[in-house]
């Protein structure tokens, strides 16, 4: 089966590392795919590429550029000749049914993050949406990689009848504990073998809640001042105007570690004594968390999304945007001791293996595909 990507761009985020994992295991095996990105080039592209993938970039980074890249898509697609045209987040879907439309194929969306609040997203982006809940009937299946994802945008008028939830997949050989990381990354940091360390990993985003977090670390600082704290992941630096006035002021200063888009985020994550998201809004499945939990770190994050099903017993959830209850929470945690969380944390990675793997996930698309290809050749 030939399956037809377009993602809105390939970039180092979530669900761009997603695509890429999910086509791991399925090019070569039960599909031949190929992907098209409406942005230019990014990190994520070349590891596509690397699996022998085909990638095409329209660079649509300009509105005017918008009625020749919709002709190269078409063009693209006539000469790969999909039988499923998977699109992937929200202007690749609207893309995927252009290109669906045109050749008479059917055609799957895949949204990739929930819908708190309309009024939060960017004016381009809501018009989007809109579009996206009228055409929504038009398409041959949703994916949700979230339950809350798919109860709040059929909520908002996309159709029910389509949708699916399969979540995110992960391998569970790139994402383990490593001992030797929490000496090596405490080292690099220059800070006490024994200290405590709480991270967070996200780019930077108002929905990423980093304003919570430092509010919320800043609170847990005054009460212990042996508590370190590791921040990583695009423009996330000491020059960015939010994170400069905490590096050196009390009580984060010399205890705010910013260490920018990093490649070594399994190392990272392996080394903290707690992970951390403290999204407010727009996380569906958090990547964040699985990869923390599969490295054997229990965490603390706020309820958005579906963080109480990814977190489970192996952490501790709390109201969004409670600077003060995440503080708590922290604390609570390394009340437990080293030994009751590195118990807590093998449980969540065992309970992820065995729901989100990747190849279980690769599973669940390719199946999706079939049913979906067999009854359009049926109609």
């Amino acid at each position: 089966m030939r399956v037809l990507y377009i993602i809105t761009g390939l970039q180092t985020g979530g669900a761009e590392r997603q695509l890429g994992r999910l086509l791991a295991c399925l090019h070569g095996g039960r599909i031949d795919a190929a992907v098209v990105s409406l942005a230019p080039r990014g990190p994520v592209s070349s590891e596509i590429e690397s699996l022998g993938v085909p990638v095409w970039h329209l660079g649509l980074d300009q509105p005017w550029r918008l009625p020749w890249a919709a002709a190269r898509l078409v063009s693209i697609a006539k000469r790969f000749r999909p039988d499923v045209i998977q699109g992937w987040m929200y202007h690749g879907n609207l893309a995927a049914s252009i290109a669906g439309r045109v050749l008479d194929r059917p055609v799957v969306w895949g949204v990739r993050q929930s819908l708190y609040d309309l009024k939060r997203e960017r004016p381009g982006t809501r018009a989007v949406i809109r579009l996206s809940a009228r055409w929504s009937n038009r398409v041959a299946g949703i994916v949700y990689n979230a339950a809350l994802s798919r109860t709040q945008h059929e909520a908002f008028g996309f159709a029910r009848e389509s949708g699916w939830v399969i979540g995110n997949g992960f391998d569970g050989r790139e994402w383990c504990p490593d001992a030797a990381a929490r000496a090596s990354v405490r080292a690099e940091l220059g800070i006490a073998p024994d200290a405590p360390l709480i991270g967070l990993i996200a780019r930077y985003h108002p929905m990423k809640g980093h304003e919570i977090f430092l509010d919320a670390a800043a609170r847990l600082a005054l009460a212990r001042p042996d508590v370190h704290f590791l921040l990583a992941g695009r423009e996330v630096t000491p020059a960015h105007p939010l994170f400069a006035a905490h590096c050196h002021n009390k009580p984060l200063a010399g205890r705010l570690h910013l260490l920018g888009e990093r490649a070594d985020i399994p190392r990272l994550n392996a080394a903290l004594d707690i992970a951390s998201s403290s999204s407010s809004w727009g996380e569906a499945f958090s990547n964040a968390l699985a990869e923390a939990l599969l490295c054997g770190v229990p965490v603390a994050a706020t309820d958005v999304g579906d963080a109480r099903i990814i977190v489970g017993d192996a952490g501790i959830v709390v109201p969004r945007g409670d600077a003060c209850a995440l503080a708590n929470a922290w604390q609570a945690l390394l009340d437990s001791g080293f030994e009751a969380r590195q118990a807590m944390g093998r449980a969540g990675r065992e309970r992820l293996l065995a729901v989100y793997s990747v190849e279980a996930v690769a599973q669940a698309y390719a199946r999706l595909y079939e049913k979906i290809q067999d009854r359009w050749t049926k109609t």
